[in-house]
C-alpha cells in the first residue's frame, strides 16, 4: 500500500510540474502567479480528498485542517512550499507538501483522532524567486511580515502590493494570515536533502539539527569606464576589483569552514573594448551560528574595502535579506528519529539515524518565530537540487511516509501521556 501512495505522490509531482511559465518541459512557478494559482487549487483538491477541511490564507498559502478528538484543538502543522527557483527540479518543497497530504490521508482512513488537530500546509513564497525576498509566506504565516516588502517589485516592476490585489488578496488583509503559538503544537516539515550526505552514507532519511542562518548583499563597485587601450596605471577597473573581491569572498568563507555564494554578476557598460566603470554582484553568506556569519562578513567587508582603495574603487552595499539560524526542536527531532527507527529493519535498528545540518533555508526557519520546528530530509540523488535533474526514487518516497506517518502518532503518544505538552 505504501508503494502505491509513494507512486501517487512522484505522480503528483509531475502534475504539479506541468504548471510553469518556462517553455520545454522546464520549471518555473513563483509567488501570486497564475501557476501558483494553479497548484493551490490542485492541492486543495488533494487535502479535501484526504478529508481535510480547506481555506487560502490571506498570503496565498494553501491550508487544510483535521479536527482532533474535539473541535478546536491546537494543531500540529505538516507541510512545505509550492514555488520553485527557475528551471528547478520537481521535489525540492513540492515533495515535502505532498507527504504532509498523504499522511493526513493515511490518519484519516485509520479512523484515528488525535489528542491535537493536523493541519497541513502549502506556502507560496519560499524561494524568493519573483521579489527577491525569501519565506514570504511562511513569514506571514508566523507574524513576521514586514510593511516594507510591499513595495518589492518583479522584474516586471509590479509590486508585492500590485500583486496581492491582482491574485485576488487584500494586502490590508495580510495580518490574518498570522497564527498564534498558543495554537499550535509544532511544525515538520519532510525536504530533500539537497547535498550529498545522505546519498553517500547509503541513507534514505536523516534528522536536521539546525538550519543555517543567511545574510544576502548586494555589492556593487564603481570605478571608470575608458577605452580598452587606457594604460594600466590610469585604470580603475571594477570588473577586476570584483573578480578579486570574488575570491577574497571565497578564501575567507573557506577558511572559516562558512558557506558563500556569489550567484550573480553584472557589468557596465558591458562592451568587449571598454573598460568596466560598474560590476555589481550578489552575496549569499549562510553560518550554522548567527555570530560566526557575522564575524565572517565583518573580515568581508573590510577585504572589500582594503581590495577597493588599493585599486582607486568605491565599494556599496546594500543587505536585501537577513534569516537568524534556527535549531530544530529536541523533541520533535525524537519523534521523527523514532519515526526513521520504526522503517528499519531488525539489524539496521542499532544504527544511528543521521544527523544534518542544513545550509539551505527553509519555511521552518519563519515557522520557528511562532512554535518549535523539526525536519525530515529524504535522499536526493547525488544530492543535485534547484535544477532539472533533481531526483528522487519510489522506494526513498515510501520510507519517508511511513517514517513521517509514524512521527506524528508517536508525538500523538506522547502529547496524550503528557497531558497536552509537545
Amino acid at each position: 500500500m505504501t508503494g502505491a501512495t509513494a507512486a501517487l505522490i512522484l505522480a503528483r509531482c509531475d502534475e504539479l510540474a506541468t504548471h510553469t511559465v518556462l517553455p520545454g518541459g522546464l520549471i518555473e512557478r513563483v509567488y501570486l502567479s497564475a501557476q501558483h494559482a494553479a497548484v493551490n487549487s490542485l492541492a486543495a483538491r488533494w487535502m479535501t480528498e484526504a478529508g481535510l477541511s480547506i481555506w487560502q490564507d490571506a498570503a496565498g498559502n494553501q491550508c487544510g485542517r483535521r479536527e482532533g478528538a474535539v473541535p478546536g484543538l491546537p494543531a500540529l502543522l505538516l507541510g512545505s512550499h509550492l514555488d520553485t527557483v527557475p528551471s528547478a527540479g520537481r521535489y525540492d518543497g513540492i515533495l515535502g507538501v505532498l507527504l504532509a497530504i498523504a499522511v493526513a490521508d493515511r490518519i484519516r482512513a485509520s479512523g484515528r483522532r488525535l489528542p491535537f488537530a493536523l493541519e497541513v500546509v502549502a506556502f507560496g513564497d519560499e524561494e524568493g524567486t519573483r521579489f527577491g525576498t525569501t519565506l514570504l509566506g511562511s513569514r506571514a504565516f508566523s507574524g513576521t511580515w514586514q510593511p516594507e516588502w510591499w513595495n518589492l517589485s518583479d522584474a516586471d516592476g509590479v509590486t508585492v502590493h500590485e500583486a496581492f490585489l491582482a491574485f485576488g488578496l487584500d494586502p490590508d488583509r495580510v495580518g490574518e494570515a498570522a497564527r498564534s503559538t498558543r495554537d499550535l503544537v509544532g511544525y515538520l516539515e519532510a525536504h530533500i536533502e539537497q547535498g550529498p550526505v545522505l546519498d553517500d552514507a547509503d541513507e534514505p532519511l536523516g534528522v536536521v539539527t539546525s538550519i543555517a542562518g543567511a545574510r544576502r548583499f548586494q555589492i556593487t563597485i564603481e570605478g571608470a569606464a575608458g577605452h580598452s587601450g587606457t594604460s594600466w596605471s590610469l585604470r580603475r577597473d571594477a570588473l577586476a576589483g570584483a573578480s578579486e573581491a570574488i575570491l577574497a569572498i571565497e578564501d575567507i568563507a573557506r577558511t572559516a569552514n562558512l558557506i558563500a555564494t556569489v550567484g550573480h554578476l553584472q557589468v557596465f557598460p558591458d562592451a568587449v573594448n571598454v573598460i568596466a566603470g560598474r560590476a555589481e554582484f550578489s552575496l549569499d553568506l549562510r553560518g550554522e551560528s548567527d555570530a560566526a556569519r557575522d564575524a565572517v562578513w565583518d573580515r568581508i567587508e573590510t577585504a572589500l574595502a582594503d581590495i577597493c582603495s588599493r585599486r582607486q574603487l568605491d565599494v556599496h552595499t546594500v543587505q536585501t535579506h537577513v534569516a537568524p539560524a534556527a535549531h530544530c526542536s529536541a523533541p520533535l527531532r525524537a519523534v521523527l528519529d523514532r519515526g526513521i527507527r520504526s522503517t528499519r529493519t531488525a539489524a539496521a535498528a542499532p544504527t544511528d539515524v543521521p544527523s544534518l545540518f542544513s545550509m539551505a533555508g527553509h519555511d521552518a526557519m519563519a515557522v520557528a518565530a511562532v512554535t518549535d520546528v523539526a525536519m525530515l530530509f529524504v535522499r536526493c540523488a547525488g544530492g543535485v537540487s534547484h535544477h532539472p535533474d533533481e531526483s528522487v526514487t519510489a522506494a526513498d518516497v515510501a520510507v519517508a511516509l511511513d517514517a513521517l506517518e509514524a512521527a506524528v502518532l508517536a508525538l500523538a503518544d506522547g502529547y496524550a501521556t503528557a497531558g497536552g505538552s509537545a
